[in-house]
């Protein structure tokens, strides 16, 4: 791999950030974005590497150079679709920010993908490089474009250590928290507003169970040193049917927020536990939780690199995926983590170089 001036990297990965952002991804559009991103590599890479195109999803895989033994197998991953924010301007660096949809998340992981992929030519590292750029992830586990990917490409099954380039602002986070959303369901019995005692006001029914929710503590799991905490959180509710009805029926959406080590039918007993039977619950959405591996030797390379800190990952990102499929799997990456999924979102432009500089590293001490 060729080091370069910092300069010249800097203002090649602000300048290939620039172009990320600047293409419109929000989930379920990601086709315009691949279609740029193939194009590129295809011209830079050409039959040094080998690209593999699913839907609007993108495989591409760097062999290693020639040498005894067999060389271990490093993915980067990344996705290519951004939620819906809102901006009041266009795509644009000012001082030492870029602003746009996705720049934090991900489209700064995505740029770092890039600028390693070309600058490692096929055959300049000891490792084979795997890059993953997938569709859907900011939706539904089940329409993660993730999960098809691995059932159906071999290599990525093989992968000695998946990094996940989700923004953290380069710290290594480890794990991620599982999550299951459930809509609790009260029924009750209309009437006119103006008799309500002749009905029975669901939404009257669920108030001692969101007042419990508003009392519940966090529940702290401390694993391989880190500390997850698990939460129970009421993030959507609708019911009524008119102003002047008494409602029949009121349903809350509540966000389980569940530690490695336990499984989405453990969080959906907790809530069960919890509600004792004043409720229907049913369970819409369920994501997997996936551990550390903080004692694995990679994950201790990588750690050593340069990182800004270790730390456990207090949300669920596709590090859950890997797991599943036996592949230790870690979240690092150069996007600013607080600007996700932000009103005017950007990314602080100083990461890109430095967290290129500890992938370089990485890369280069195997």
């Amino acid at each position: 791999m060729t080091r370069g001036d910092d300069r010249e990297l800097d203002a090649a990965l602000r300048k290939t950030l620039l172009e990320l952002t600047s293409i419109p991804s929000p989930i379920g559009e990601e086709k315009e974005l691949c279609d740029a991103i193939e194009a590129r590599l295809w011209r830079t890479l050409g039959d040094g590497a080998r690209i593999t195109r699913r839907g609007s999803s993108l495989v591409v895989g760097i062999p290693a150079r020639d040498g005894d033994g067999t060389p271990l197998r490093i993915g980067l991953v990344g996705h290519l679709d951004t939620v819906r924010t809102e901006h009041d301007g266009p795509v644009r660096i000012e001082g030492d920010k870029l602003y746009g949809p996705g720049a934090a998340d991900m489209k700064a992981g995505l740029a770092l993908m890039i600028e390693l992929a070309e600058r490692a030519s096929a055959g300049t590292l000891a490792a084979e490089l795997v890059l993953v750029f997938y569709e859907r992830e900011e939706g539904p586990y089940d329409e993660n474009m993730l999960g098809p990917l691995l059932a159906e490409i071999d290599v990525l099954r093989s992968l000695d250590l998946a990094i996940c380039l989700e923004p953290s602002d380069n710290k290594l986070q480890l794990g991620c928290m599982g999550s299951v959303h459930v809509t609790a369901r009260f029924r009750g019995r209309t009437s006119h507003s103006a008799r309500p005692w002749q009905g029975d006001n669901a939404i009257v029914r669920a108030a001692p169970v969101l007042a419990e929710l508003g009392e519940l503590a966090p529940r702290d799991v401390t694993l391989e040193g880190l500390l997850f905490r698990e939460v129970i959180t009421p993030t959507m509710a609708q019911g009524g049917r008119g102003r002047n009805i008494v409602p029949d029926v009121f349903e809350i959406n509540l966000n389980v927020r569940f530690a490695p080590g336990r499984t989405p039918d453990d969080a959906i007993e907790d809530v069960r536990a919890l509600v004792a039977g004043r409720c229907e619950i049913l369970a819409i959405d369920r994501s997997p939780a996936g551990r550390p591996h903080a004692k694995h030797p990679l994950v201790d390379k990588l750690a050593a690199c340069g990182v800004r800190a270790i730390e456990p990952k207090q949300a669920w990102t596709d590090v859950a995926r890997f797991d599943q499929v036996g592949v230790p799997a870690v979240n690092f990456g150069p996007g600013t983590q607080a600007q996700a999924h932000q009103r005017n979102e950007y990314t602080e432009l100083g990461l890109l170089l430095e967290g290129y500089r500890i992938l370089e590293r990485f890369l280069r001490s195997l």
